[in-house]
């Protein structure tokens, strides 16, 4: 029995693990299209819109729901924000620390499902906001002294990107009845809309660069970016259709240590005590958030 579940759940894992994967060393190829004069938000722009037309090819029905009702237009928003400030805030600031803060989603998660779906508090979900807020503390706290807020743009983006993504989640419970493709069209299409907009007024403001038009390398590249997302998109797909909910987001924490792990030993983030001890509670809070005391194997 114990080796039948071993086998139905090592693919499903390693599905999600690659979802992580991809998502924790996304930045590497981010910083390497602004080493060429690409913004970040140009880049997401551009990656996700590639994705949308793959999308749409295999899906020609997919623009239909979108079309019928409102309320997914608020994901493409969600889905939209949190991609161009993980992108962006990956890309121009510290890795690990943004990543640190993009995961107080679940603190987020657990106000928005009170606000949003109505669930009730627990005293549970407040040892997990303890545990978030005293983590993010830790990390923010300036050395100086002072209050712990976000100090740059890169830790803003991080703090945004986890509330819009906790928003992204909650909404996607709440859009549940609809299809797959649906919501990953809203999702893609988001992620090319905001980022679009963004990059176009900062552009039109002389704060960002006019992008190159792209070389025939530079062309592929971005092809391959899109591939990996799309891949990783079929990943977390398969491996959340397959484990439970609290398993899945287990193992998707693992992307905290592609991100750390990767940053670290390419010089764009720093692993100091106190980033490992805040760290170390906001990891504990998110864990909380997926155990469920007397749960039965899968």
């Amino acid at each position: 029995m114990q080796a039948a579940v071993r086998t139905g759940t090592a693919l499903p894992v390693l599905a999600l693990t690659v979802n992580a994967f991809i998502w924790g060393v996304s930045w590497w190829p981010f910083r390497q299209f602004q080493a060429l004069g690409m913004h970040p938000l140009w880049t997401t722009a551009a990656v996700y819109a590639l994705v949308l037309a793959a999308l749409t090819a295999w899906q020609r029905g997919v623009w239909a729901g979108l079309a019928r009702t409102p309320s997914p237009w608020l994901l493409v928003l969600a889905s939209g924000t949190t991609n161009a400030a993980f992108n962006w805030g990956v890309t121009v600031g510290d890795v690990v620390r943004v990543v640190l803060l993009f995961y107080l989603m679940p603190l987020w998660a657990l106000l928005l499902a009170r606000l949003i779906l109505g669930e009730r508090l627990t005293p549970m979900a407040a040892l997990r906001m303890v545990l978030a807020l005293a983590g993010a503390a830790v990390v923010l706290w300036p050395a100086g002294g002072g209050w712990p807020w976000p100090r740059n743009l890169p830790e803003a983006l991080g703090v945004l990107g986890g509330f819009t993504f906790a928003l992204n989640n909650v909404w996607l419970r709440r859009e549940a009845h609809r299809s797959d493709a649906e919501r990953a069209t809203a999702m893609f299409l988001g992620g090319t809309l905001v980022s679009a907009v963004v990059a176009g007024s900062l552009t039109w403001h002389g704060a960002v660069a006019v992008p190159p038009l792209p070389s025939a390398g530079t062309a592929l590249a971005l092809l391959a970016l899109s591939t990996a997302f799309i891949g990783a998109n079929l990943g977390l797909q398969y491996g959340a259709a397959r484990l439970r909910a609290n398993v899945t987001a287990v193992v998707m924490l693992t992307e905290i240590v592609f991100a750390a792990v990767s940053a670290a030993a390419l010089g764009a983030g720093t692993l100091d005590a106190r980033l490992l001890l805040g760290g170390s509670l906001i990891v504990a809070a998110a864990l909380l958030s997926v155990w469920q005391p007397g749960a039965a194997g899968h």
